[in-house]
């Protein structure tokens, strides 16, 4: 509602063209636990609904609700002529916005959009690779630092990506979402509110575009949606799950929300301290002899592919040997130390599987 208890306008006319052909406008929402897109889409769908007369839903669809498991968050708009009775995941969405750069690495996550909609990435990367990575052809390309804009706000990476989503989405009028923000942190966080709306409004302003000309699909991934690995007639007989159950070659990288820790070999004293927080056993220990001939075991660094950023290490460490970093592109490659070197061998038995030769025991 507006500050006289009525409806606020839209900033832009509707046009029909706007919703797709079965009436409707799709907005898929593509992250992880801890970035807060469920409350984005929620906030986004009462935007709509009650301050702008539209008819719409919100869903989410994620596993174990903890930080670092992947989340999708769905919003179907529609006109206010127009009833909305499915729930069924949007599988052709006008805008789909990605909260952790990590997840563009897989163009799964356009799938369906088409040469007329847009994506939003949170990165602090160029628009051109970002383009190449997610083999974007068509379409609108924006992006925005959501991670470094919250941290400047000491507020949340969602409110900055609902700003950039309300540039790139012609239906949502940013005065309702400005309102529905005020509104939602009001009721607990009332000290928050100012916060999140600099945030919410610097995400729309800062956001970068890059048009693409098309028509079709956006890429031809994003043509339809990828299939189920096996179906009823093509499962393994008795159910029979094919997958190893470990996580030797489980790459964590797109659970960590845009920090990591960096280790100084000169500043560690070797406690262990950080070994005894770690979750995931990612930091690498070896021995080493000392000028007197003594072996000891000494902390050689992290093994980043295994590191989800909990950051647990950096806050029992009693010295500056592990400091906060905001993560950039190729430095966990270039400073990660292997936890199982013979992965990393060319002629080790799993190396050998990979590339389809006999190899060495």
């Amino acid at each position: 509602m507006g500050p006289n208890g009525g409806r606020l306008r839209l900033s832009r006319q509707r046009a029909p063209s706007e919703f797709d052909s079965e009436g409707f406008f799709g907005i898929r929402l593509e992250s992880i636990g801890g970035l807060g897109a469920h409350l984005a889409g929620q906030i986004l769908a009462e935007a709509a609904v009650l301050r702008q007369g539209m008819n719409g839903s919100h869903f989410s669809s994620y596993g174990s609700e903890k930080k670092g498991s992947p989340v999708k968050s769905y919003v179907r708009l529609s006109g206010a002529d127009r009833q909305l009775r499915t729930s069924s995941p949007i599988d052709r969405p006008q805008v789909v916005a990605i909260f952790h750069e990590a997840l563009s690495n897989d163009p799964g996550v356009i799938a369906g959009c088409s040469g007329r909609g847009a994506v939003v990435v949170n990165s602090a990367g160029d628009s051109e690779q970002l383009r190449k990575r997610l083999g974007l052809e068509s379409g609108t390309l924006g992006v925005i630092d959501a991670s470094r804009i919250a941290v400047e706000e000491r507020s949340r990476v969602n409110t900055a990506m609902l700003g950039a989503i309300a540039r790139v989405s012609p239906l949502l009028a940013p005065e309702a979402i400005e309102e529905t923000i005020r509104a939602t942190f009001e009721r607990k966080y009332p000290q928050l509110v100012e916060t999140n709306l600099r945030t919410f409004r610097r995400g729309y302003e800062e956001l970068r575009l890059a048009c693409f000309a098309g028509d079709g699909p956006a890429t031809a991934a994003a043509a339809s949606q990828p299939a189920p690995a096996f179906g009823y007639l093509e499962a393994p007989a008795g159910g029979v799950i094919v997958n190893p159950g470990n996580s030797i070659l489980k790459d964590l990288s797109a659970t960590r929300q845009g920090f990591i820790p960096a280790f100084d070999r000169s500043a560690c004293v070797d406690c262990g301290l950080c070994d005894l927080a770690c979750p995931d056993f990612c930091l690498v220990w070896g021995e080493e002899e000392a000028a007197d001939g003594r072996l000891f075991i000494r902390l050689r660094g992290i093994d980043y592919q295994y590191c989800k950023g909990c950051l647990k290490c950096i806050d029992v460490c009693p010295t500056t040997a592990l400091t906060l970093l905001r993560e950039e592109e190729g430095y966990a490659e270039a400073h990660s130390v292997p936890l199982f070197p013979f992965l990393h061998e060319e002629r080790s038995p799993l190396a050998a599987r990979r590339n389809g030769t006999k190899g060495e025991a």
